[in-house]
Formats: C-alpha cells, sequence, structure tokens
C-alpha cells in the first residue's frame, strides 16, 4: 500500500476507522484521560457501548457509499478502540506511530494487519521523549500545523499529549514543510476549557477554509496567524459550547464533502452554504468522551 497524505481534505481513498465493539464497561473515574469523560461517569451519562456501535456503523455507511476502503482495527476484549487517530498518523507516505499513553499501548497492535501492507522503510517509530497524538498533526499542503503544549507543567497535565521534543522531531523530518505549532490551552478539570488536540479547535474544510475556536488557542498571535492564513470569510467561528461539543472535529472525505454531526446545525449550515456536502451522522454518544469523526479516523491515502 503507498501511503498518500498531504492535506486534510482531498479525496479520501483508504482510512482506518476506529472501533466500538467489546468496548469495556463504564471506566472508573480515576481511570478516564480527559475532562469530559469524567464529566458524563459522574453524570451517569457515559454512553454505552451498543449506542457507540450504532454511531459508528453510520460513518462506515458513508464511507461505503463514496466508495472508500476501510480497515478496522482487531477486537481487543473490554478495550476503547474508538480513536484510532491518537494511535499514529499519515504525513505525505510516512506511517508515524505515536508514543501515546502507556494504558493504550495494544491498540497499536490491533492495526499491525494494516501495518503489514505499508512499506518498513515508510514506518517510523518515533523515540521515547518524543510524545505526538494525531489529532495534534495536521498537513495541509506545504504546511504542517502541530498542536503542543510546552509549559514547565507538561507532566501535571494528562490532557497534553504532544511535546516540544515532537514539534522539533518532526520539524527535523520534514524540512520542506513550514512546521507551525500552536499552544493549546488546558484542563484536567473542564472539558470546556481544554483543547485535547488541535482538531479540538481548529480544523480546515473545503481548499481554503477552516473552523476555529479561538479560545482554544493560549496565544492570541497563534490564532491569528490562522485568521490571517485563511481570511477572516473563510473561517467558521465557534463558540465555547460548540468546541465543547466537538463542532471543529468533523472529518473531510473530500474538497467538497465533510462528514458531520447532525445536530450541529449552525456549522452545517455555514457549509452547505459554502457549497459544501455535509453527510450527518448521529455522533454525539461518542462526543462524551472529547473526541469525534476526525479522532475515530486515520487516513491512509487521500488524492
Amino acid at each position: 500500500m503507498e501511503l498518500n497524505v498531504l492535506n486534510e481534505t482531498a479525496q479520501l481513498k483508504a482510512v482506518v476507522l476506529g472501533s466500538a465493539r467489546n468496548n469495556g464497561p463504564t471506566p472508573q473515574l480515576e481511570d478516564c484521560y480527559d475532562p469530559k469523560s469524567k464529566e458524563h461517569v459522574k453524570a451517569g451519562t457515559y454512553p454505552v457501548e451498543s449506542a457507540m456501535i450504532d454511531e459508528m456503523a453510520a460513518v462506515a455507511a458513508v464511507f461505503e457509499k463514496y466508495d472508500i476502503t476501510v480497515f478496522r482495527p482487531k477486537e481487543i476484549e473490554n478495550y476503547n478502540q474508538i480513536f484510532a487517530r491518537d494511535i499514529a498518523f499519515v504525513i505525505d507516505d510516512y506511517f508515524i506511530k505515536s508514543n501515546i499513553l502507556p494504558d493504550r499501548e495494544k491498540e497499536i497492535d490491533a492495526i499491525q494487519h494494516v501495518i503489514d501492507m505499508i512499506c518498513p522503510t515508510k514506518i517510523i517509530n518515533l523515540p521515547d521523549d518524543v510524545h505526538v497524538e494525531g489529532g495534534d498533526v495536521m498537513p495541509w499542503n506545504d504546511y504542517l500545523f502541530i498542536g503542543t503544549y510546552t509549559g514547565k507543567d507538561y507532566p501535571d497535565f494528562i490532557t497534553a499529549r504532544t511535546n516540544k521534543q515532537a514539534v522539533d522531531y518532526l520539524t527535523a523530518m520534514f524540512p520542506n514543510k513550514k512546521v507551525v505549532s500552536f499552544e493549546l490551552k488546558k484542563s484536567n478539570t473542564e472539558p470546556r476549557d481544554n483543547a485535547l488536540h488541535l482538531d479540538c479547535c481548529f480544523q480546515p474544510v473545503g481548499t481554503d477554509k477552516a473552523i476555529i475556536y479561538k479560545g482554544g488557542f493560549l496565544l492570541e498571535e497563534q490564532y491569528q496567524f490562522l485568521i490571517d492564513l485563511f481570511g477572516q470569510d473563510n473561517v467558521f467561528e465557534i463558540t465555547r459550547d460548540e468546541m465543547y461539543n466537538m463542532n471543529s472535529n468533523v472529518f473531510s472525505i473530500a474538497p467538497d464533502v465533510v462528514v458531520s454531526e447532525k445536530n450541529f446545525t449552525r456549522l452545517n449550515t455555514w457549509l452547505r452554504s459554502k457549497g459544501i456536502t455535509v453527510e450527518e451522522v448521529p455522533y454525539a454518544e461518542i462526543a462524551k468522551q472529547e473526541g469525534l469523526l476526525r479522532c475515530s479516523t486515520l487516513p491512509l491515502i487521500r488524492g
């Protein structure tokens, strides 16, 4: 399999879609990885497996409609395998394995059947000190956008997933890319003030447009860089509550086709006004784990 991912929106041809099967029981509070999951565990509203299976089936149906090759992880008993984006990502024709939370290392083993199809020289295993997850990494043609957190209190945030070493490593690995990193706002306790990954507060759509939540960025000049790059008229700015509901975490399967959550009324109306077809799916249950459509997909081939 020859990988090819140059940006976020080119025609999707092959993708790994996570799985909600055999997802395990509702986690204990102390075992949650993010504040939104904690919130729903406390409230007794954490999503049930059957609902999440149905939601992911709706996404799989959209992929089938567009003749996209879909790979699924092998099932691991009582294990959350929904968020395929966390465990690896593709830049150009390289498959880069993330260094993720130790409790989640089995997830990469579950897609070994996919990795075996890739040329070994195109598979990158990162050094131990390079922490990165795919939700923080966005190829955008000549640019490579990376979400990070470089505060001295990085070790205190389970929500800080991509460190400065990752930015430096990827900058060195892709010398022809203009690498731009963004300091993200982190909170272990308040999901409305936590940009878990870059795609929780920003994502390009179409060929020249973007969804942005200003409050997800620690530094206003970094937010302003994106506004200047895409142009104010091409940017859809989401509110704090829309960020909480994961409005920026939609998924493009072509420049003119976006898969989005059916309740994102304001966003979906805007996308359609820009000539983009919106394939609406139910995904509100999975969103309770602070991840949505981009988080649960790992594109392998675009273009």
